[in-house]
């Protein structure tokens, strides 16, 4: 998505619309993979939430796919987007304008430092960004997780029942509930794996 902006607007616009370029992409790419990633979700949440519901990943899906079809699948889909697609858009928005704020600070720009420095600017950003994704997505990851619990939300269609356990649950604890341990959790994975990529991306 990046690349394609980039080969669109040419260098000196896409860089002036960044921030645009970042959130665009990101909720793309992220998109796409939580079409992927939301079926698993779902089994892991239900093996959790039901011991005894499987004995495995395989089993767990051919058992979801003879109860409940394709849509068992799928009851978690706008939760989990709801969760990613925000949470993938900070950290790669705020993780890129941290980045900047830290080198505009020092006076340096990237090729100016050395591979430390740059590795150090990586983790800091990564902890700013990944705080901050913390912070947005827990109502959608607390829904996402009650609502692939068997009988949650009770009957009715996939949005009636978020809604009934958006009430039950109330808007305050669906905010809060795990926040610190969240934050930093994802700020200190979210640091290691800006820092990573960046190590690896200059050794390539």
């Amino acid at each position: 998505f990046k690349i394609k902006a980039v080969e669109k607007m040419g260098e000196e616009a896409a860089w002036n619309n960044k921030t645009a370029i970042y959130l665009g992409a990101a909720a793309g790419a992220e998109f796409i993979a939580d079409l992927f990633l939301c079926p698993l979700e779902a089994v892991r949440i239900r093996s959790v939430s039901d011991p005894e519901f499987c004995d495995g990943l395989a089993d767990g899906f051919a058992k979801m796919l003879k109860t409940e079809g394709i849509g068992g699948f799928y009851a978690g889909l706008v939760p989990i987007l709801g969760k990613q697609v925000p949470y993938t858009m900070a950290k790669f928005a705020v993780q890129g304008a941290a980045a900047d704020a830290i080198y505009g600070s020092m006076g340096k720009t990237p090729a100016e430092l050395s591979p430390g420095s740059n590795i150090s600017v990586s983790l800091a950003s990564g902890v700013v960004a990944g705080v901050a994704s913390a912070i947005i997505s827990p109502p959608a990851d607390t829904l996402l997780s009650k609502v692939n619990k068997k009988g949650a939300g009770g009957e009715g269609s996939m949005m009636t029942r978020l809604l009934r356990i958006a009430g039950e649950t109330g808007f305050v604890n669906l905010c809060t509930v795990g926040l610190l341990p969240r934050c930093v959790m994802i700020g200190t994975l979210t640091a290691g794996q800006f820092g990573i990529f960046d190590t690896v991306m200059s050794a390539l």
